[in-house]
């Protein structure tokens, strides 16, 4: 049977604490508290065959153990007793049986090696499940951390910022931070800093968005061993397409569907993306990867082709497939896009390099699918003419469906990839 008993020095330490904050509050002219406020005399030595260790030099060690010189202690003492009894008394260890913790230190010891937090806990928040951006904007994912009972003394933290993979594998690290000090990873280097806008505030600024910044991010704060972790969402505002080959239907492997998407300004969807396009009204009958190898596809209009008339409405899924060994289409995703994709306006129809030349004239370039879904989706760019695109198909955006336009629902329609000798119009992309 383990013993519940407390070790002999928690309870020394905990009467010469309660006896520090009973003196502190005594009358000023009281001579044993002056002595708290003087220490030992100038000049003053001990007595032959005295300990070293004099009764305040013990209590100035209770204090560096959660941080607090004797000047802080001594203001905390008089101003909030309550307080005084919270983060000093109610620190004292516990039986080795408790909760409480203890942990060698790294970043925060007593110069002993060692440093005891027992009844003080760290907490992280991230306040908000999903945060909504777009592409290309700036965006503050939240994160705070404090102490419970409250800390006066301020304590060196790690703080560590990553993204979590949609697909398994390991995460990837984004910023790491020590007091003024942070270092930035991969591809969000240069564009992340923390805001620091109060106290305990850790919250991770992430500048011009881009497609793959999307996902679950973990909001990780470290104090000696002991490290607590929240995690927030990030999406990014966009538009799900169906993306297949000139070569036709289900020809990517995983692999090619993802650099499919990459080619044309977009990433490959996950099923939350999926599903809201869904939600949004995509119909589409052929089955399409994601993100995390799953096969899926939306159906709004359950019929024979599509998994049986009698189905409820959804999106199908084949579950996880081989990545290698299978093809299939893929669904994109596309976001906000910081430019202006246009139909050029030209004398004559062109073929496919006349009008990849007239674009770069007008110092723009061809557009590409997810730019032209994008405009469509964010621009309300709606125009019943078809165009040249970057990957050889011929498409147009309708936002406002109309006769001799299409079907009666709005969209991006195609006309697969004719043969590039033809003439048609192009729509092109410039930056701003």
């Amino acid at each position: 049977m383990e013993s519940r008993m407390r070790y002999i020095t928690y309870i020394v330490r905990e009467r010469q604490l309660w006896h520090y904050g009973h003196v502190a509050l005594f009358p000023e002219g009281e001579p044993a508290r002056k002595i708290l406020i003087v220490g030992d005399p100038s000049g003053w030595t001990r007595p032959r065959g005295r300990p070293r260790n004099t009764w305040l030099r013990q209590i100035e060690g209770h204090f560096r153990r959660v941080g607090l010189d004797r000047v802080s202690a001594w203001e905390v003492a008089n101003r909030d007793p309550e307080l005084f009894r919270c983060v000093l008394i109610d620190t004292s260890h516990p039986a080795p049986s408790s909760s409480g913790f203890h942990y060698h230190d790294i970043m925060n010891g007593n110069g002993n090696g060692e440093i005891y937090f027992n009844g003080v806990q760290l907490h992280v928040e991230t306040f908000a499940t999903t945060i909504t951006a777009t592409q290309g904007s700036n965006v503050t994912l939240p994160c705070r951390y404090f102490y419970q009972p409250y800390l006066i003394a301020k304590r060196k933290t790690r703080v560590k910022w990553s993204r979590l993979p949609t697909n398994g594998g390991p995460d990837t690290d984004v910023l790491v931070a020590i007091g003024h000090h942070h270092r930035s990873y991969g591809e969000f280097k240069g564009r992340v800093h923390l805001h620091k806008d109060s106290e305990g505030d850790v919250s991770l600024i992430i500048t011009d968005l881009r497609l793959l910044d999307t996902g679950k991010y973990r909001c990780e704060v470290i104090d000696g061993l002991e490290d607590e972790s929240s995690t927030v969402e990030l999406e990014l505002r966009g538009v799900v397409f169906p993306y297949q080959p000139k070569e036709g239907r289900y020809k990517f492997s995983f692999e090619k569907s993802v650099q499919a998407c990459e080619e044309q300004d977009a990433t490959i969807a996950t099923f939350d993306q999926l599903y809201s396009a869904w939600e949004e009204g995509l119909d589409w009958c052929n089955a399409g990867w994601l993100a995390d190898g799953s096969v899926q596809y939306p159906i709004t209009m359950p019929r024979e082709p599509c998994g049986g008339i009698n189905m409820a409405p959804g999106v199908r899924s084949y579950g996880i497939r081989h990545k290698q060994e299978e093809l299939y289409d893929v669904f994109c995703f596309s976001s906000f896009i910081r430019g202006n994709v246009y139909y050029l306006h030209h004398p004559q129809k062109l073929n496919f390099t006349e009008a990849k030349m007239a674009c770069e004239q007008e110092g723009a370039h061809i557009a590409k699918v997810g730019q032209l879904y994008a405009a469509w989706k964010f621009h309300s760019l709606d125009r019943c003419d078809a165009g040249w695109l970057g990957d050889g198909s011929l498409r147009y955006p309708i936002v406002f469906p109309r006769p001799n336009c299409g079907p009666l629902e709005p969209g991006v329609r195609t006309f697969g990839f004719p043969d590039k000798n033809q003439k048609h119009g192009v729509y092109c992309y410039k930056m701003t």
